[in-house]
């Protein structure tokens, strides 16, 4: 028992914080941390403040000194910790500092302070949860369901209408992910632009600080882990213009699915989607004159009720405009309780296979070209397999499993998760090929 790490534990103020100390306690226990009475028995030490008032900030500063002089290693959590300069100002030395109710990013800063090892025999669920994907990877949902009605789409009657996760669950989770070896965090959701829209945005804590229930706040947030975070789902809403400049900052990947699905406006309105397509070209321009290497990836669908080859035509040409990076396509196929089966003139499955095939050949002219286009330029990717020395990566273009990906011949030395700069020296229609710099 002895090996396991041990943590002292203050807690002041009043009986809600004695709560959120209890609920520290019972978290630290359950992840098999000892609770020791004495200072010089502790590895690390949480003291919990009260900031109420003067007196009460300046007994917890108090406190936080004397844990300070006597164990050296101390995490602010609590009212006080809302008001992180007046800690960090008088007590520069403290490790973390989080606000009140926040468990989760006491435990986040008690396993990077103080990480308890992972006992096979012992602990029933590993690091990070039990994960389908590879470890320095993961899909992070913020919420559920869709409001749309789309007419080829029975989402909404299998998962309901839009259910946004708590701000503070979400980055909750991003922590203790992240906490676990996650590099990359995948946000997914039915629909990642309308996050929040049904709670009217309204406003969150976290680490004790306000965050509102919105896509931007969340990706600032995210943005503070130190990770890739790359976003899907995200349909054209102006709330989109707003994420272009942090990619420009480098707070979140330039990448953006976004699932146009067609640009006629006729049969968008058949699909019951929004109908602007020469406003979303003059918005791509404005994105990537913002962010030039911005990636778009999309996808369509050929073939739905009523398209008739104008129709087709002017997805094409759309194509040729947008310049999309990374297109995926479906010949519509009709679903059970799907408004569009109701439709007239629904398409000859012969035309359906036709254009598919058409739109896949322009298509791929066009991804070519741009993957042509970074030969010889110097980029970051992460490392998803070492095999024999050659290695599989990603770049920031790259999501998995959907998108294309980076070989490098001289991949020695590296392993899955790593970070590596590379320059471009080859392009197919789908990969890239690099060697380390």
């Amino acid at each position: 028992m002895s090996s396991l790490p041990k943590i002292g534990f203050v807690s002041l103020g009043c009986a809600k914080a004695t709560y959120d100390s209890e609920r520290i306690l019972t978290q630290l226990r359950a992840e098999g941390y000892l609770i020791v009475p004495r200072y010089d028995d502790a590895d690390l030490v949480v003291v919990n403040t009260c900031g109420f008032i003067d007196s009460a900030v300046e007994e917890s500063l108090d406190a936080i000194g004397e844990a300070l002089r006597e164990n050296g290693r101390v995490i602010v959590t609590g009212c006080l910790g809302t008001r992180e300069s007046v800690v960090m100002d008088a007590h520069p030395r403290v490790l973390a500092v989080t606000g009140p109710h926040a468990t989760e990013a006491v435990m986040a800063a008690v396993h990077e302070h103080l990480p308890k090892p992972h006992d096979p025999f012992m602990d029933l669920v590993p690091p990070g949860g039990l994960k389908l994907t590879p470890r320095h990877y993961a899909w992070l949902k913020i919420s559920e369901g869709c409001n749309h009605r789309c007419a080829f789409c029975i989402i909404p009657s299998l998962r309901g209408d839009l259910v946004s996760r708590p701000v503070h669950d979400v980055l909750a989770e991003a922590e203790a992910l992240v906490g676990a070896g996650v590099r990359e965090l995948l946000i997914v959701s039915q629909d990642t632009s309308a996050y929040g829209v049904d709670v009217k945005y309204r406003t969150g804590f976290h680490n004790g600080r306000p965050v509102r229930t919105r896509m931007k706040e969340l990706v600032e947030e995210l943005a503070r882990l130190g990770v890739w975070v790359r976003l899907h789902y995200v349909y054209p809403y102006p709330s989109v213009d707003d994420i272009i400049p942090l990619m420009a900052e480098d707070k979140v990947l330039p990448y953006l699915d976004v699932p146009f699905q067609h640009a006629s406006p006729r049969i968008l309105k058949a699909m019951k989607r929004p109908a602007h397509t020469e406003n979303t070209l003059r918005r791509i321009e404005k994105w990537r004159e913002i962010r030039p290497d911005l990636t778009l990836r999309s996808t369509f669908i050929v073939g739905f009720p009523g398209e008739t080859e104008a129709d087709f035509d002017e997805l094409l040409d759309f194509l040729e405009a947008a310049q999309l990076d990374r297109v995926g396509c479906f010949p519509y196929s009709p679903v059970d309780g799907a408004a569009a089966n109701a439709l007239p003139d629904q398409v000859d499955e012969d035309v359906k296979q036709d254009r598919w095939a058409r739109l896949m050949d322009v298509q791929a002219d066009i991804s070519a070209a741009r993957l042509r286009a970074k030969l010889g330029r110097e980029m970051t990717v992460l490392v998803d397999e070492v095999e024999g020395g050659r290695a599989i990566a990603r770049s920031a273009a790259d999501a998995p499993e959907v998108d294309g990906v980076v070989h490098i011949a001289q991949g020695r030395g590296l392993k899955p998760g790593d970070f590596a700069r590379v320059k471009i020296t080859r392009a197919d229609d789908h990969d890239l090929w690099g060697k380390p710099v």
